[in-house]
Formats: C-alpha cells, sequence, structure tokens
C-alpha cells in the first residue's frame, strides 16, 4: 500500500508548490496552511510568554519593581488573549489542517480558498490587538475576560479589542466549518465515522462547539460596543442594565472554550499513546462517546464561574452537580489511556515523555477543578492564585504539552528528518520541571489568601511568588530548546514513511516529507489501522 500511494505522488512533482512570496499569500494547500498556522501559532507563544515573564518578574518581589499598575493589569490581558486565541487554537487548527486530510485520505480542506482567508485574518486580528498598547491610555487591563463596566473604561484601545476579538471569531468560525465540512465529505471510502482515528473525531466535536459559541461571544462583545458608543445598557446598571448578564453570556462562550482548548490535546495523546505502547488504543469508541458526553456537559456548566454574584441557592446546587458529572467522561479518558498503556512495550521517545506528562498533570489540574465546583470551597478560592494555578495545570501542561507532543511525533512527517531525540528529551524535562515550579507555588499563595490579577502584595507572599518566579524564567528559556529542535530539524537523519515503530493510521503510509499533493485516489484503510475491535 505504501508503494502504491509513493508512486502517485511521484506522478505528480511537476505541479508542486508555486515559488517565493505568492506561496504563501495565495495558497490554498493544506499543508502551505497548517504550516502558516503553526509558525502564526509559535510566534504569538513567544509574544504571549515574553508579557508572562514581565508579569511573573514584577511579582518576584513585593513592591513595584519594573512597571506600573495600569501596564501590568494590560500585560495579564494581553498575555491571556494571545496565549488562548493566538497560540494554542491556531496551533490546533494548523494541526488539523496537516493531519486531518491525511488521517481520513482526503486530497486536501474541502474549502480551500476559505482556508486561505480563514489564516490570514488572524495576523490582522493580532496586530490590531498589540497595536492597542501603543494608544492613548494603553491596550485593554480588564482581565480577558471583558467584564463590564471595568472594560469600557479602556480608552482609544475599546473599539479595536472588539474589532480584533469579532476578527479572531470569523477566522475559527470558517476554519469549524471548513473541519467538519471536510470530516463528513471527503473520508476515503473505507472509513465509516466510527472507524475514524481519535484527533479526527476530537477535531470534529471540537468544530460543532466553535459554530455553537463563537457567535455568542460575538453578540457579548457587540453588545459591549454599543453601550459604549450607542446608547445601550446591556451591562449598564445606571441604565437599568445588568453587569452580571454579560458573565453569563461570556461564560456560555467562555467554558466551551475551555474544551475547544482541551478536546483536541485528547486526541494527540490518544494517537501517541498507542504508538509508543505498541497496543491499540483502549476503548476507542467509549473514547468518542466519552468526548461527546464532555462536549454536551460544557454548555450547561458556565455558572462555576460565578458562585460568588449571588446567584440561588439552587442555580448554585444545579450548577455545581453539573459541573462533577464532568469528572465521570473525563475520568473514562484517563482510565482508558491508562489501560492502553498496561502491560504494553513502551518506549520513551520525547513525544510519548510529554503525552504521559500531559496525562498526570493534567488530571491534576482536573482535581483542584473538582475543589472548585463545590460551592461553598469555591467561595474561598475563587479570583485567588488557587484559580490560576488550576487553569494553568489545564492549559500549559494540558494543551501546550499536547502540542509538543504532537510536533515531536509528526515533525518528521512533515520535514522528512528524525529530530534531535537529546535535545527533545532536554526540552521536555527542564519544561516539566519548571512548569511544576511555576504553578505548584500558586495553589498555596491561593490557598493562603493572594488575590489574582494584582501587582502588588504583602510579605506573607513572597516566598512562594519568587520561586513561581524563578520556574517562569526557567519554563521561557526552556522553549528556546524547543526552537532548536525545531531550526535543526533539517540536519537529522532521513525519516522512513512509517518514522516510529509500526504506527497506526493512513499519515504513516505516505512518504517522509509527505508530498505536496496526497491521495488523488481516496486510499484502502488497512483492517489493522488503529481500530481494535477489527483485531478481535
Amino acid at each position: 500500500m505504501t508503494t502504491a500511494v509513493a508512486d502517485t505522488h511521484a506522478a505528480h512533482d511537476d505541479h508542486g508548490p508555486a515559488k517565493g512570496i505568492g506561496r504563501w499569500l495565495f495558497t490554498t494547500n493544506h499543508k502551505d496552511i497548517g504550516t502558516m498556522y503553526l509558525i502564526f501559532s509559535l510566534t504569538m507563544f513567544f509574544i504571549g510568554g515574553t508579557m508572562a515573564l514581565i508579569i511573573r518578574s514584577e511579582l518576584a518581589q513585593p513592591g513595584l519593581q519594573f512597571v506600573h499598575p495600569e501596564f501590568f493589569n494590560s500585560m495579564t490581558t494581553m498575555h491571556a488573549l494571545i496565549m488562548v486565541f493566538g497560540a494554542v487554537m491556531p496551533a490546533f487548527v494548523g494541526l488539523a489542517n496537516w493531519m486531518l486530510p491525511l488521517q481520513i485520505g482526503a486530497p486536501d480542506m474541502a474549502l480551500p480558498r476559505m482556508n486561505n482567508w480563514s489564516f490570514w485574518i488572524l495576523p490582522v486580528a493580532f496586530g490590531i490587538l498589540l497595536s492597542t498598547l501603543l494608544m492613548p491610555g494603553g491596550g485593554p487591563a480588564s482581565g480577558w475576560t471583558m467584564y463590564p463596566p471595568l472594560v469600557l473604561q479602556t480608552g482609544d484601545a475599546f473599539p479595536f479589542l472588539i474589532f480584533s476579538v469579532h476578527l479572531m471569531g470569523i477566522s475559527s468560525i470558517m476554519g469549524a466549518i471548513n473541519i467538519i465540512v471536510t470530516i463528513i465529505n471527503m473520508r476515503t471510502p473505507d472509513m465509516s465515522l466510527i472507524r475514524m482515528p481519535m484527533f479526527v473525531w476530537t477535531w470534529l466535536i471540537t468544530a460543532y462547539l466553535l459554530l455553537a459559541v463563537m457567535p455568542v461571544l460575538a453578540g457579548a462583545v457587540t453588545m459591549l460596543l454599543t453601550d459604549q458608543f450607542f446608547g445601550t445598557s446591556f451591562f449598564l446598571a445606571a441604565g437599568g442594565g445588568d453587569p452580571v448578564m454579560f458573565q453569563h453570556i461570556f461564560w456560555f462562550f467562555g467554558h466551551p472554550e475551555v474544551y475547544i482548548m482541551i478536546l483536541p490535546a485528547f486526541g494527540v495523546v490518544s494517537e501517541i499513546l498507542p504508538t509508543f505502547s505498541r497496543k491499540p488504543l483502549f476503548g476507542h469508541d467509549s473514547m468518542v462517546y466519552a468526548t461527546a458526553s464532555i462536549a454536551f456537559l460544557s454548555f450547561i456548566v458556565w455558572a462555576h464561574h460565578m458562585f460568588t454574584v449571588g446567584m440561588p441557592l439552587s442555580g448554585q446546587m444545579f450548577f455545581m452537580f453539573a459541573t462533577m458529572l464532568i469528572a465521570v467522561p473525563t475520568g473514562v479518558k484517563v482510565f482508558n489511556w491508562v489501560s492502553t498503556m498496561w502491560r504494553g512495550a513502551m518506549t520513551f521517545e520525547t513525544p510519548m515523555l510529554f503525552a504521559l506528562a500531559f496525562v498526570f498533570l493534567f488530571t491534576i489540574g482536573g482535581f483542584s477543578g473538582l475543589m472548585l465546583a463545590i460551592v461553598p470551597a469555591d467561595v474561598q478560592y475563587h479570583d485567588s492564585y488557587f484559580v490560576v494555578a488550576h487553569f494553568h495545570y489545564v492549559l500549559v501542561p494540558g494543551s501546550v504539552f499536547a502540542l509538543m507532543a504532537a510536533a515531536y511525533y509528526w515533525l518528521p512527517k512533515w520535514t522528512g528528518h528524525m529530530y534531535n531525540e537529546r535535545a527533545g528529551k532536554l526540552h521536555f524535562w527542564l519544561s516539566t520541571i519548571f512548569v511544576n515550579l511555576t504553578f505548584f507555588p500558586m495553589h498555596f499563595l491561593g490557598l493562603a489568601g493572594m488575590p489574582r490579577r494584582i501587582p502588588d502584595y504583602s510579605t506573607q507572599f513572597a516566598d512562594f511568588n519568587l520561586i513561581a518566579s524563578i520556574g517562569a524564567i526557567g519554563f521561557g528559556m526552556s522553549q528556546l530548546v524547543f526552537l532548536y529542535v525545531l531550526l535543526t530539524c533539517k540536519k537529522g537523519a532521513p525519516a522512513t514513511a512509517e518514522v516510529w515503530d509500526n504506527p497506526k493510521g493512513l499519515e504513516w503510509t505516505v512518504p517522509s516529507p509527505a508530498p505536496y499533493h496526497t491521495f488523488d485516489v481516496p486510499p484502502p484503510v488497512d483492517r489493522t489501522v488503529a481500530f481494535p475491535k477489527d483485531n478481535d
């Protein structure tokens, strides 16, 4: 099968990519667009990370050291917006662009011109967002949640913030439509829905989440805009509006958004663990149902972010129990991952190390999430550094580690060369040590009562803040090793088509690097590919 596919690609060497800058501006090739998404997200990762280092440098000691409080608040807001909408989400969309057609046997994405547009909107959106730092009054400083009335005091940057958020949403909706149409309509005929790889399944469900909630965010920020400039009072108490209503609307978007950033990570880990355990994924079908259950439940738990706003007891009880219910399908996933590794012939290449760290550290984030779900406890934890510790354990060792695992896993397929394994493992160990040094002390800071989003604090919090700041600087410097791996990967040994030891999936049937055009003819799906029930 590999030979047949390779012969098909050889026949298409005559219509490869265009030359020069035009290739990247006008390309409709899913691999080019995926590469641009990944490079863009890596750039945003370093920009957002630099902002995080400014935050942690200021917090290393009590007192005001380096920046004014107003700029500090801008850094916390911009760091979150850039990491969520500029680093994590585009990185997963880049993986989807690169890998989904290869995994389902499609020649390209279904809507290639729209694919080009969905990418090129992003640099414009983030150019606008970053430009707000140079405007009178400075950048947005209201937190990424943009709560009124604070966000309405932003200054000249306010309409630019709203416009950039709209552009990010448009890009996400276009990308989601493209992914859904591609998966539903362009799978190779041999591949039924239930037989799709887990990365494809998690992205299909994620795309539906994006379609459902991005318009909600657009509506919320548009109401902010009209409150500011057109005399409405949706959220202004003086005009009869309700600022808490914004919180409800925002978190109806915001909680599914959390799963938009983690479900594709589940898919990545579900691809990597079976490969390096030399076993099929345990409970493939139950993983699909668990993913769909998590997506559904994410729509009915939004107000657990709002336990302190004065909602009725019945509302508190409902959102507490609904939030706890999410632990059940998530526990199914963790159980299946551990069962996949159980008695497997495991090896510990860099992708496997990042995937293992994901399982362990993401579970810690899940446990602290359960603590936050308990109403009387959350009243104490709310808006403290315990919350900061919780969501960073979910997003950094969760989403970001999964992205790094995916990069190491598929990099040889993308470049045709093996990366530097020793440098990759150095990157892993440095990242894992420093990520825990950064965020674990924040649990204790929160339990001791330190509020979030403050540039100064009393001396009782000094020791743990210093440890966290040292960890943050170490984690930031560790990513330079990742950059070194990426920049030197072309110097490695040539990669085979399979790359790893007998991986399962259609992407491993094409040569490495993957040719510019693949699968002009739908490939047959080997009955042993990644589907445990076919091996009975």
